[in-house]
């Protein structure tokens, strides 16, 4: 009652991501619906349709959590323990805010499936869809069920691992600290002022960037391992391609591994470059941010990179003229996948300017000029655009030679 009760007072930004994820939720769980009501026709090739849908379900858990980690109903703030909010509470306040926003998206997707499917009747389209969802046969309730709590179940889990450490005893100084700042004793509840010491140096590299590289390079080797495999894979994909897919999958999954884990090194890195050769005020403080930020949206600008390089190489496997066989749900696991990795990083973004309000704020009360903050936010962009698109680029090239060989 307390999470719905915080959630109506929330921000209308807020509750507008909530119905993202709600929306994400829904997609899937639609997905998974029609991988049964497709086993309930044709039993033989159920396990693939379902072994598909794995990839939009791992977009969207990762998209709920990224939502959770910045509502600011559950946000740490000073005095809330003396009410009962400690950290262990509001993570299990975020964790019901998402199971419950997951939770209605999965009715969403029920009331659709069943209306494509004819069993709910006084809508447009009603039963367009009867035939490929098996409307002959009776639908297994058990069975829609369980699909539909897999996306709740899993993104309640994944925001409860994700936020049970958040805060500490003082979440506060964990703020300041890990925007780069010095901290403010007088600002802690119960703290005894201390002097202030000097800036801290700049945030240390990630440690994931060796096994990123590692593992992106052993999922390229296995794709093209696998390319040169026979047809009559148990993962057909389609297109031209004849080699094994599941091998393929296989491999660009290692990609999209080794990317994310890469992801944070390389945002660190590109901090690191904009500090040489006798920085100024602006790229000094783009630099400094950018590698205090490198965990928080460095791991979602690798999955968006490992993604959209996954698009590219797939549609390097048609020419101009060729007719592209994807149907309407591999379109909306294709858009869920794409919109989620794009979500996730805009939302990774918005955590990370939360972070930094409080760096923000000391510059404009030191008498640094508001075009300050904003030009070296544009430089930060352009430095991270001119770093990953290239990068996107190289592996979607090397990802499409041996599907196009």
């Amino acid at each position: 009652m307390l999470a719905l009760r915080l959630g109506r007072r929330t921000h209308l930004l807020a509750q507008f991501r909530r119905l993202l994820v709600a929306a994400a939720s829904a997609g899937v769980g639609f997905l998974l619906l029609c991988t049964l009501g497709w086993a309930m026709g044709h039993p033989a090739g159920s396990t693939v349709r379902l072994l598909w849908c794995l990839i939009p379900l791992a977009a969207t858990v990762q998209f709920a959590v990224a939502v959770a980690r910045t509502d600011p109903s559950v946000r740490p703030r000073a005095g809330l323990s003396a009410v009962g909010l400690g950290p262990a509470r509001l993570t299990a306040l975020a964790a019901t805010s998402t199971a419950v926003s997951c939770t209605l998206g999965s009715a969403v997707a029920l009331l659709f499936f069943l209306h494509l499917r004819g069993d709910l009747t006084g809508m447009p389209f009603d039963g367009e869809a009867a035939e490929l969802l098996a409307a002959d046969q009776s639908l297994p309730l058990g069975g829609a069920l369980t699909l539909l709590a897999v996306v709740p179940v899993l993104a309640t889990v994944a925001t409860a691992l994700a936020l049970r450490d958040r805060g500490g005893a003082n979440p506060r100084r964990a703020r300041v600290r890990a925007s780069g700042a010095a901290p403010d004793p007088a600002a802690d509840s119960g703290a005894d002022p201390a002097p202030a010491g000097p800036l801290p140096h700049p945030a240390p590299a990630p440690g994931g960037l060796p096994w990123g590289v590692a593992l992106t390079a052993a999922g390229l080797a296995v794709e093209t391992y696998a390319s040169r495999g026979g047809a009559g894979s148990v993962l057909p994909l389609p297109g031209h391609f004849d080699g094994s897919p599941a091998g393929v999958l296989a491999g660009w999954s290692l990609t999209a591994l080794g990317l994310a884990l890469a992801g944070p090194g390389i945002t660190h890195a590109c901090g690191w470059l904009l500090q040489v050769l006798r920085p100024g005020a602006i790229r000094l403080l783009a630099g400094r941010t950018l590698m205090a930020e490198a965990r928080r949206i460095g791991r979602p600008l690798g999955v968006l990179c490992a993604v959209l390089s996954g698009v590219l190489a797939a549609n390097s496997l048609y020419g101009p003229g060729d007719e592209r066989p994807f149907g309407p749900l591999t379109a909306l696991g294709a858009a869920l996948v794409i919109g989620c990795t794009a979500a996730t990083l805009l939302t990774a973004t918005l955590e990370a300017r939360q972070v930094r309000s409080a760096t923000t704020r000391t510059l404009r009360l030191a008498g640094a000029p508001a075009a300050l903050v904003r030009t070296a936010a544009a430089v930060r962009a352009t430095t991270v655009l001119a770093v990953f698109t290239p990068l996107t680029w190289a592996v979607a090239s090397l990802a499409a030679i041996p599907l196009s060989a």
